[in-house]
């Protein structure tokens, strides 16, 4: 889940990957209205929740399944799976774009499917729990019209996302690597520019191009693989920043414990992604560029820079609370601003997520958002 702060718009383990369907359940209405049929034995017991802690877990739970929905994409060709890929090649046990990922982490493909199960999880708890305090969940079906990739080991269901005209916004790498807070005013340029660029094989013919002797596979696909890596982080930064941004809002210590204990889990997703991401910026893989699509990796030790030297993959120390304070390493945003939901939905729509999307799913998710950023303890 991405935040707009920017300014500027080992052997593959191949444990088998169960590949499921995207989670969701109840009904699509918008606001944070109480089931209509009966309650819950624990709705009873626990009583009901407040508006606000509804809106913001109702929200959440969108988000999730908006997450689960793109990662599944990523699963089915770049995880652990039944993709099939000697369709695609038949002297390689994985198809192009496995191998792309796996040159910036020979775990990547169980990672993107370990990833893929922890969000479809975090969907169906939130929608279960709602249920259970008597309150509605978030149900999207109606709005899974789009096209994926008609490349080898896609599914062919239709999707809620789209990852084919991703405009990434690569800031959030430079962010962390920064002394300064956006939620204090900073802004930070792009590490790269990736706009309207595909983060999976849209067909098979993507995985294809011209062997490069720097790596394994090919220039094509690992430009593809690399625009993903950092499509992961951004995604993983904004959820990390979007729990820690409703926690604030959060009334009911059992709601409390949930997006903290949630939110934790998206930290250690992101964290896991800006190491992987900073592997694709140095060698062995980069510097190179892609000569179908254009883009250019560059190898960021060469020159060193501190805002974005890879090896730095925790949060640098930054201002916090007051710039009279001692810098802290923290998670950032953490406002309304950068970090709250409708900052959420703006991102996303942003980041090219919902290209050729119904205009009406936008309008239910930003209502949705403006009752989350308006909940207060």
């Amino acid at each position: 889940m991405g935040n707009p702060v920017s300014n500027t718009n080992r052997p593959v383990d191949r444990r088998s990957f169960m590949k499921s369907g995207l989670l969701a359940g109840g009904a699509a209405a918008v606001g944070s209205g109480l089931l209509a049929k009966g309650t819950s034995a624990r709705a009873q017991e626990r009583g009901y929740l407040n508006n606000g802690d509804v809106a913001i877990l109702r929200f959440l739970a969108a988000a999730e399944i908006i997450e689960s929905d793109l990662w599944v994409q990523y699963a089915e060709l770049g995880g652990i799976g039944d993709n099939k890929p000697s369709e695609v090649n038949p002297n390689q046990s994985m198809n192009n774009y496995q191998v792309a990922l796996s040159n910036l982490d020979s775990d990547g493909p169980q990672y993107i499917s370990s990833n893929t199960l922890d969000e479809q999880s975090h969907a169906a708890f939130l929608n279960a729990y709602l249920e259970s305090r008597g309150a509605e969940p978030v149900n999207f079906d109606e709005f899974r019209t789009l096209e994926g990739s008609t490349a080898t080991g896609s599914s062919g269901i239709k999707r809620l996302t789209n990852l084919m005209h991703l405009n990434v916004d690569t800031s959030w790498y430079i962010r962390y690597r920064s002394a300064t807070n956006p939620d204090l005013g900073a802004t930070f340029p792009q590490a790269l520019k990736l706009q309207n660029v595909t983060a999976i094989p849209r067909n098979n013919n993507d995985f294809n191009g011209a062997t490069n002797p720097n790596f394994l596979g090919n220039d094509h696909v690992q430009a593809i693989a690399n625009t993903a890596a950092f499509h992961f982080g951004y995604i993983e930064q904004g959820g990390s920043s979007l729990y820690a941004a409703l926690s604030q809002k959060v009334t009911d210590p059992e709601v409390l414990e949930i997006t903290l204990g949630i939110g934790g889990d998206e930290i250690a997703h992101f964290l896991e992604w800006v190491d992987f991401a900073g592997n694709g910026v140095q060698q062995p893989v980069a510097p190179f560029k892609d000569p179908i699509s254009g883009l250019s990796f560059p190898n960021f030790f060469s020159p060193l820079n501190p805002l974005i030297q890879p090896s730095l993959i925790f949060p640098v120390p930054c201002e916090f609370i007051s710039p009279n304070l001692p810098h802290v390493a923290i998670i950032r945003p953490l406002t309304d601003k950068f970090a709250g939901a409708v900052a959420t939905i703006a991102s996303f729509t942003a980041d090219g997520l919902f290209y050729g999307q119904n205009p009406e799913f936008l309008k239910i998710l930003q209502s949705m958002a403006v009752e989350a950023d308006a909940a207060v303890r």
